[in-house]
């Protein structure tokens, strides 16, 4: 699997012009290595045998992960590097080499012309593997799982860390290697808040309660978020709510391969609009996930490209009325020719709970 990720990546190289590529974004080298440690770099060449470089701290766990690549274990990777580039045009990840890395291996290696790799392995990521599908399909599970028991149990009269809590430690117990991001655990009108941090707010009857959260699997993250109510909806509240579910469900539905990303940005917003909520959405709509909880591509009106299918995203429009509350809706997606498979099976009908 890891020496098909990187023959992608040498003929992606091959298309550029460039003769190798350095690795040095840690996620990229777990993505074409499987490697899981803190320190390392990858020397991919367009003729001969990728190199991995990392430090004496993972020399066995570097057997172990990468049987299949040469290590070298050095404490200078840059220098290390150094003297595996030749001369020619090498592609460098500009977007997240130090300009200090930069400069100092361009200076050790005069006979290389070191240019951006312009995110080559950020594009072979987009479309995911079977494996890599698996995993996410096993976090998306243990996410909603977790999720369904939370709400079994009490709510009301619990602060928003508590619950917070509760649900992650949910997660782990279900097999999540850790939870994939701070869980969003907002109630009220905490709720209007996107990003809120959960505090010791407590949670009362007639509040929105928005679960922002997810699971992480082999290092692959879930993206979910319901939003219920404590005991019986207003009326203002079950507006909120079918707007976002009905915007929700526009954008979803255009998740396939050969659609314009925009065109799914335009269904979503278009809907909040008709409905008369799109000034209250104020954040993006969905992006990609997968070995980063935000990875290419973001759901937007710019974005000039076109969606492929086994490309993985989130959908999750929102309402948000400060001094009031507010409803999001989110799942993680995979594209395909048809409608889009929901990873993050849980409804989406409003829950009105206690």
């Amino acid at each position: 699997m890891n020496y098909d990720r990187r023959a992608r990546l040498v003929a992606a190289l091959g298309q550029r012009g460039l003769d190798g590529a350095v690795i040095t974004t840690l996620v990229n080298v777990r993505y074409l290595t499987g490697f899981t440690g803190s320190n390392g770099a990858l020397l991919v060449p367009r003729e001969g045998p990728a190199v991995f470089f990392t430090d004496g701290r993972y020399r066995d766990q570097a057997a172990e992960e990468l049987p299949d690549v040469e290590h070298v274990i050095a404490r200078d990777l840059v220098a290390a590097l150094a003297e595996r580039v030749h001369e020619g045009v090498w592609g460098v990840e500009t977007h997240e080499l130090s300009v200090d890395d930069h400069a100092r291996l361009a200076e050790l290696v005069p006979g290389a012309s070191l240019v951006t790799v312009d995110r080559a392995v950020e594009g072979l990521r987009v479309v995911k593997d079977e494996v890599e599908i698996d995993h996410l399909r096993s976090a998306c599970e243990i996410s909603t799982f977790a999720l369904a028991g939370l709400l079994e149990g009490p709510l009301v009269g619990r602060t928003e860390r508590e619950v917070a809590r509760d649900l992650e430690n949910r997660m782990l117990d279900l097999g999540a290697e850790a939870i994939a991001f701070e869980t969003i655990l907002a109630a009220g009108d905490n709720s209007a808040i996107p990003h809120h941090s959960p505090t010791d707010r407590i949670l009362k009857t007639g509040d929105l309660m928005k679960a922002d959260f997810g699971a992480r699997v082999a290092g692959y993250h879930a993206d979910c978020t319901r939003t219920v109510v404590l005991g019986r909806a207003d009326d203002w509240q079950r507006e909120v709510y079918a707007a976002v579910k009905e915007s929700q469900a526009a954008g979803l539905d255009l998740l396939r391969d050969g659609v314009a990303i925009a065109d799914s940005d335009a269904a979503a917003r278009g809907s909040l609009e008709a409905s008369g909520w799109l000034e209250a959405f104020t954040t993006g709509l969905g992006h990609g996930v997968g070995l980063e909880i935000h990875e290419d591509p973001f759901i937007a009106a710019r974005n000039t490209g076109k969606l492929v299918s086994r490309t993985v995203l989130t959908m999750e429009p929102g309402i948000y009325v400060p001094g009031r509350g507010g409803v999001r809706i989110e799942d993680t997606a995979i594209v395909t020719t048809g409608a889009p498979e929901v990873l993050t099976t849980m409804t989406k009908d409003l829950m009105e709970i206690g």
